[in-house]
């Protein structure tokens, strides 16, 4: 099998690679914790499995809180139970969507704790079998490869808008992902009204036409994008690294060579 200069005989194919770099991004495996996997599910079904690079799973679990969400007034039942109103947080709220929620929250925190956990396994398999993967693509669409980025400007551009940080790093359907939905909860939370109502100095108006149930899902989305941005950046510069390290080592290192810490540990 042959496939952009690396060839690989069935026989000498490995088992398992800690790297794909496709034109829509690159996709790694690397140790998590998977507790904070699990805290970004509960914050936001889908946010955790999207962290993985589980990008089916987590897209449709999204799309999924957004619809059940919506129709079930949990986030409208928050905002009375906020206030203290609890009478109307329970009149608010639709049970026969209600009870379709609970199962599914619970399945995405369960499975993405579990995923991370199998997934951390995985990598220390992959990092000790160390093959050889592909780090540069090109065709006729995009041009993807491996090099090292700034993790600050992923962060600086999340902050100006949500889904730039991504584009940065080359996550391009979780860029484009994270876009439309900022973009759709933006506007029916007409939370871009309510700036410019506050900036006018109009204070009651702005909050009055603010839409709550919308404008609850924006922190999530604001500060995943923020937060994924920076950990993936961060984890391709290690990747880089490490590809860089033993492309060096293969190529020009002389294999009868030791280097004094691994004769120092032989002495020992």
């Amino acid at each position: 099998m042959a496939n952009r200069g690396i060839t690989l005989h069935n026989s000498d194919r490995a088992r398992r690679f800690r790297a794909y770099v496709s034109i829509l991004g690159t996709t790694q495996i690397h140790l998590r914790n998977p507790f904070i996997i699990a805290w970004w599910s509960a914050a936001f079904p889908g946010f955790g499995h999207l962290l993985l690079s589980k990008y089916i799973r987590g897209y449709l679990l999204v799309l999924w809180e957004f619809f059940i969400n919506i129709n079930a007034h949990i986030n409208e039942a928050m905002i009375y139970s906020f206030t203290g109103q609890f009478e109307l947080a329970k009149m608010a709220l639709e049970p026969r969507w209600m009870l379709l929620y609970i199962p599914i929250y619970i399945y995405a925190i369960w499975d993405s704790y579990r995923t991370s956990v199998d997934l951390n396994k995985l990598f220390i398999l992959a990092d000790r079998e160390n093959a050889e993967f592909i780090n540069f693509q090109i065709t006729g669409l995009e041009i993807n490869y491996l090099d090292k980025r700034k993790p600050w400007i992923s962060v600086m551009w999340s902050v100006f808008m949500p889904g730039a940080g991504q584009l940065y790093i080359h996550r391009i359907a979780t860029a484009f992902f994270i876009i439309i939905w900022l973009i759709t909860v933006v506007y029916f939370s007409r939370f871009l009204e309510g700036i410019h109502l506050l900036v006018s100095g109009d204070l009651t108006q702005a909050t009055a036409i603010l839409d709550g149930e919308w404008l609850l899902f924006l922190p999530s989305l604001y500060f995943f994008a923020i937060y994924d941005a920076y950990i993936n950046t961060v984890e391709n510069n290690k990747l880089f690294e490490t590809e860089q390290k033993n492309f060096l080592r293969r190529r020009y290192q002389n294999p009868n060579f030791v280097l004094p810490l691994n004769l120092k540990k032989r002495n020992e």
